[in-house]
């Protein structure tokens, strides 16, 4: 069968499936199985697909027609231009936490060090270094099958030699010296609410990780009242929210005292996405 056949077919499948972006996801399955891009697939639509070829993007499409997410599938996802492994360990990678990690890099200096509180595949964390000098990490997950992934997204981006990953429940036991900012995307949906997502989130995403119990902000008060015993003098904690969680985050920091100059940054949807605060 042809490239363009190929892509035909499995478009229809994931549509008829009610993918949405049922065309991009054929695309993106047919071009790892390939081992091509975009361009070849336009340039060469009669290209044939070998038998091993067609039989690895027929299961591919599928899985995905059962709703299984493409990076599950091909095992990596792109975030700010970077490649992370990811497995059902993992969250997958949003644009949302690329809001995250962007309000970090607006505060990073040379030197600065990062504790990053679920790190998951490491995106967050390990992105921050990737793109400034001479920083460290220290980047913790309760589940040690996540941070067996961010390890290895660590290697991968030749960061090794900056990072720590320790298993733990949110904070590590002792943190010398402390850190700089402290980011965290936690668990922040509601209990009652994952059984109402889509199947690709409430079915294949590590629940551990989706968790926030019944209101979604037992781990924002957790990491908001330990985070001064981390943190320097006129540090900053950022953290991803919820798109309505803006006011209960931010009452949480002006109740606790630690802080000023609390802000929300909004997405380019213009949905509430980051809470950031400064140390006293």
């Amino acid at each position: 069968m042809k490239y363009k056949e190929c892509f035909e077919k499995g478009t229809g499948i994931l549509e008829r499936a009610g993918i949405a972006e049922a065309k991009l996801d054929a695309r993106l399955l047919l071009e790892y199985v390939c081992d091509t891009d975009y361009s070849a697939l336009i340039a060469h639509p009669d290209r044939e697909l070998t038998e091993k070829e067609l039989s690895a993007y027929e299961g591919f499409i599928d899985r995905r027609a059962k709703r299984e997410p493409v990076a599950y599938i091909i095992g990596y996802w792109e975030f700010m231009g970077l490649k992370f492994k990811v497995t059902k360990d993992v969250l997958i990678p949003e644009q949302d936490s690329e809001f995250l990690a962007e309000e970090a890099l607006r505060h990073m200096e040379d030197g600065f060090k990062v504790l990053d509180l679920c790190t998951g595949s490491g995106c967050i964390g390990l992105t921050i270094l990737n793109f400034t000098n001479y920083t460290t990490a220290v980047c913790t997950d309760i589940s040690k099958e996540a941070l067996t992934i961010a390890g290895e997204n660590a290697k991968r981006l030749g960061l090794t030699d900056r990072v720590e990953f320790i298993h733990t429940d949110l904070f590590p036991e002792h943190l010398e010296p402390k850190a700089d900012i402290i980011v965290s995307n936690p668990p922040y949906i509601k209990t009652p609410v994952i059984e109402t997502l889509a199947p690709e989130v409430k079915d294949f995403e590590p629940r551990l990780a989706l968790d926030g119990d019944e209101d979604g902000l037992t781990f924002y008060r957790r990491i908001i009242n330990k985070a001064p015993d981390y943190l320097f003098t006129s540090g900053y904690l950022i953290m991803e929210i919820g798109y309505d969680q803006a006011d209960e985050v931010k009452e949480l920091l002006e109740k606790a005292g630690y802080y000023h100059d609390i802000e929300v940054v909004k997405d380019f949807s213009g949905n509430d996405r980051v809470v950031k605060a400064c140390f006293y």
